[in-house]
């Protein structure tokens, strides 16, 4: 009787395709796989001195992309996270985090689609810090086709900071006090409309009552 067995680097191969397999599974791999690329990408680009100027990164609609053709709404999203990475890299903010020893979160976002972005279509992602107030930065990122020059989505972000302030990254980077730009009227329509989401919350939940 003939007993057929795998040869042992088989069985490492299967150990390996196995392992990436539940990797894959469990986790969101390109993510973090690109995560560090796009740092890597932006510490050899020229540093951006002026923490408020518009930053540019290029993309183009790929078929992981889309679903009916266009770009998935959550891709927006994800593209926005890579854009923020960038320029925080190239503006310094990074480096302050790590010297204050504090970090961001993203405290609220709200997008606005103007157009779709087809398969295919190349675009620019420019994205700024508009203004900050005392516990969050604001930044607004805009998608604008190459195609005719069409903001096609615009993002706000309120980028939250987590012991520390805004008031204090600025002074580490700047060597100063920097006084913070006006609020845009939009933006400030936005600012109170969270305001006033979490006020709601708080008083649901009996938080207000509690803190009296």
């Amino acid at each position: 009787m003939c007993v057929c067995t795998f040869p042992r680097e088989m069985w490492w191969v299967l150990w390996v395709l196995a392992a990436l397999l539940a990797l894959f599974c469990c986790l969101d791999v390109w993510y973090f796989l690109r995560v560090p690329l796009v740092i890597l990408r932006a510490w050899f680009q020229p540093p951006v001195w002026d923490i408020t100027a518009e930053q540019t990164v290029t993309g183009r609609v790929t078929p992981r992309d889309i679903d009916m053709c266009h770009m998935n709404n959550a891709r927006y999203l994800r593209e926005c996270d890579f854009a923020r990475f960038s320029l925080y890299t190239r503006n310094g903010v990074f480096k302050a985090l790590r010297a204050l020893g504090t970090s961001m979160v993203v405290g609220a976002t709200t997008i606005r689609y103007r157009r779709a972005l087809c398969i295919g279509e190349g675009y620019e992602l420019r994205s700024r810090i508009v203004t900050w107030d005392d516990k969050a930065f604001f930044l607004e990122q805009r998608f604008v086709s190459t195609k005719d020059g069409l903001v096609c989505a615009v993002m706000y972000c309120k980028q939250s900071v987590i012991r520390s302030s805004p008031d204090k990254i600025m002074q580490h980077l700047c060597k100063r006090k920097v006084e913070c730009p006006e609020f845009p009227e939009d933006l400030q329509h936005w600012v109170n409309f969270i305001s006033a989401s979490s006020q709601a919350l708080r008083a649901e939940s009996g938080l207000e009552e509690k803190n009296k």
